[in-house]
């Protein structure tokens, strides 16, 4: 079947649902809602979802036929941005970035984005940027082109302008805000990661840390990476006697108050590598993380 498009070229700054109710034959909010939440509605070249986005004279909306519009449908992944260049998704805990061994058929982001993909394009790849522990929830983003990929790796530092973790850990802290400075070695046996607080030979890590909220038994923080390894804020977090909820594997003692990974990856932005434009994505704090403050 072949792609019905509209295309619409705003004249005034409006809302994306004023333009669309005022442009699509006296189609109803409920149906505009509709093609925005099917990811039918591109603004300048880019999905849209948002019915209250502010859009400009000269910007071009554009319309695709509902019909022919494929959805990733997932419990543990959505889709939070898509263009021709990437995908930026928010995970759930249990899912891996990808897969950890050669020949697993362990469903894992990059196998579930994949699938999706091919549904529009059989020949179409997914190429993974960064990853997430399975444990930890958020954002993760995506190229569609193994050069793509390559320039995001090696600029990555540059790219990023801002990657905000929040974390709930035991105890409570001395200080509101804070830096951890350690060396990190991996045994690779026993996939465990060592911190020391003198150069060893190990990978320079870096997290600062703020304190949002507090009590006498937990602290959620705010953590910017600096750099970052694998395990980061999990071991630095445990080498100085605050250890993540519910993180066994680096020595969370208590008894889990939730029944997950206290971490989750809220915030990421970065300089989009085809259009140079500084792009935002942000979620919510976990529901569990705030319930012992209640």
């Amino acid at each position: 079947m072949k792609r019905k498009e509209t295309i619409i070229h705003a004249k005034e700054s409006t809302t994306l649902m004023d333009i669309l109710l005022k442009s699509m034959g006296g189609m109803k909010r409920n149906s505009v809602k509709s093609l925005l939440s099917h990811r039918c509605v591109y603004v300048n070249g880019h999905i849209e979802t948002r019915y209250d986005l502010t859009v400009q004279s000269g910007d071009e909306i554009k319309i695709v036929n509902q019909g022919t519009k494929h959805e990733l449908i997932h419990p543990k992944l959505h889709i939070v941005y898509e263009d021709d260049d990437l995908i930026v998704v928010e995970k759930e805990v249990g899912l891996l970035t990808v897969a950890t061994r050669q020949g697993s058929r362990e469903m894992t982001v990059m196998s579930i984005l994949k699938n999706y993909v091919r549904q529009a394009n059989p020949r179409a790849g997914i190429y993974v940027v960064h990853r997430l522990d399975r444990e930890t929830s958020g954002l993760l983003v995506f190229a569609k082109s193994q050069a793509l990929q390559e320039y995001m790796r090696t600029y990555w530092r540059e790219l990023v302008t801002e990657r905000t973790y929040v974390a709930l850990a035991e105890g409570k802290f001395d200080k509101e805000e804070g830096t951890i400075t350690t060396w990190l070695t991996e045994d690779s046996r026993t996939t465990m990661v060592y911190s020391s607080p003198v150069d060893n030979g190990g990978k320079k890590a870096i997290t600062h840390y703020k304190v949002v909220k507090s009590n006498d038994d937990y602290t959620l923080l705010e953590l910017h990476l600096e750099t970052g390894r694998t395990n980061q804020i999990r071991v630095h977090l445990a080498s100085i006697g605050h250890p993540i909820v519910g993180d066994r594997k680096y020595g969370s003692g208590k008894e889990p108050v939730i029944d997950r990974l206290a971490l989750h990856a809220r915030i990421l932005e970065f300089i989009h590598p085809a259009t140079e434009e500084k792009i935002h994505f942000e979620t919510k704090v976990p529901r569990p993380f705030l319930a012992v403050f209640h």
